[in-house]
């Protein structure tokens, strides 16, 4: 018998995939190329994660942010992230402020930059690891507490951080803590000899792009909401969570390369987010319903940066791209062939 779909569900599904590709080609009017970092950040937004966009200077990845904040006519505010950078800088402070009305003297929360509902954290390496930790509340709940009053966030709130994989002399790596909640972490390449053209093109002639609200406040919420809608039937849930534990070494489901090059593997969040952009995915595909090649398109993106190696891994100058590619390859979608 066939499946029968709410035509409410079948109308916002066709409006969802409508308003994406329409923030696709706004986009594309700035940016040339990179469409799958393009699709990435637009599926953390829609799942109300966060992005970890890594890449050489120079690649367009502030501009992409910068691009996207003007597309959905949010809030938008850019913090560059510098050693001497204190977490007061990010969240805000409590000062002293005078009231004219009474002459007394009273503490009054001065709002951060950390207060928009688009953050771009620019080169969030370069800041030492007790400013970098001052986004970890906000990332997870939305919230910031100062003096023990919390504050919270305006949704949607989404935070872009930015890394230079080059240099690193002066940097401070993001601890693992800190990693897990960024929903996905994108590694932006080098553009090809057309795109490069199509680059210098616009660049260098006084090409100005026009960019044009897509979408609203309410409709970025509502669209949350519909991709948390979307059903996974419990084989592929299945596979998800086996490719996740595949990542642990010494586990039940780990491969030959987990075992002997990884420490770490993923956490929750991992499978969290392979379902959760699996579902974005599906809509795009025009179904309401994952499928394993959904769950599988995403698997690099959510896990890359949860997996960490170990010394004999770094030696061989194995990436974790080259791990999860191998659990891909070796983790069966079907329950009974990981038996």
């Amino acid at each position: 018998m066939a499946e029968t779909i709410d035509p409410k569900v079948e109308k916002a599904t066709r409006e969802f995939c409508q308003k994406f590709a329409r923030l696709r080609e706004e986009i594309g009017k700035a940016i040339v190329g990179h469409t799958e970092i393009v699709d990435g950040v637009l599926t953390c937004l829609f799942v109300g994660g966060h992005a970890l966009l890594e890449g050489v200077p120079g690649l367009g990845k502030t501009y992409l942010i910068r691009t996207l904040s003007e597309a959905l006519s949010l809030d938008f505010n850019r913090i560059q992230f510098t050693p001497d950078l204190m977490p007061a800088d990010i969240i805000g402070t409590n000062i002293v402020m005078d009231d004219p009305a009474t002459g007394r003297r009273e503490f009054r929360f001065q709002h951060g930059p950390i207060f928009a509902q688009i953050v771009l954290a620019d080169e969030i390496n370069r800041a030492t690891p007790k400013t970098q930790s001052a986004l970890l509340e906000a990332m997870q709940e939305h919230a910031v507490t100062v003096g023990g009053t919390r504050y919270p966030l305006e949704e949607p709130f989404f935070v872009m951080a930015t890394q230079n994989p080059i240099e690193q002399e002066g940097t401070y790596p993001l601890p693992e803590a800190q990693l897990d909640r960024f929903f996905y972490k994108l590694v932006v390449q080098y553009s090809s000899r057309d795109e490069l053209k199509t680059i210098l093109d616009r660049t260098t002639t006084g090409f100005a792009a026009k960019i044009e609200p897509v979408m609203t406040r309410d409709e970025i919420l509502g669209a949350q909401k519909l991709v948390r809608r979307v059903i996974v039937a419990p084989h592929v849930q299945d596979y998800l969570v086996r490719l996740a534990m595949a990542t642990h070494p010494g586990g039940e489901f780990a491969t030959d390369m987990t075992g002997r090059y990884v420490r770490w593997g993923s956490s929750p969040r991992g499978a969290q987010a392979l379902s959760l952009a699996a579902k974005v995915h599906a809509l795009l595909d025009g179904r309401f319903n994952v499928s394993f090649a959904d769950v599988q398109r995403a698997a690099l993106p959510a896990l890359r940066h949860r997996v960490l190696l170990n010394f004999e891994g770094e030696a061989e100058n194995l990436t974790t791209d080259a791990i999860i590619e191998d659990l891909l390859a070796k983790t069966p979608t079907v329950a009974d062939q990981a038996a």
